[in-house]
């Protein structure tokens, strides 16, 4: 059997062992920008996305992302000189301000349309 049609085996295996729903990060990206425009995640202040309704991906999204958000957040404090929760208020105050209106962010700790 010729090799790419074992190592096309071994991905098919790979991929049948894991959740169906599971997604990856670049999943997780392509998607982020349709569970915002239907409402089940928002941007937070501390520069993390939240879960505005729950259901779907919405939960999986944000956990990937903001694990995502983490690290580089993480690096840039680190490169900088700051805390990480300094990085962590700009990068919140900017994803709010870019949000588009029509989509949820949250102030005070209440969701709400932009």
């Amino acid at each position: 059997m010729p090799l790419y049609q074992r190592l096309a085996g071994l991905l098919l295996l790979a991929s049948l062992s894991l959740p169906a729903a599971a997604l990856n990060l670049n999943q997780a990206m392509s998607a982020l920008s349709d569970a915002k425009a239907s409402g089940q995640v928002g941007e937070m202040p501390n520069g993390y996305l939240g879960v505005v309704t729950p259901g779907g991906q919405a939960s999986e999204i944000a956990k990937l992302i903001n694990a995502a958000r983490r690290a580089e957040y993480q690096k840039l404090a680190g490169q900088n000189g700051i805390q990480l929760s300094d990085v962590e208020s700009i990068a919140g105050q900017k994803a709010i301000d870019k949000t588009p209106a029509g989509q949820y962010i949250q102030q005070q700790g209440q969701w709400q349309r932009k």
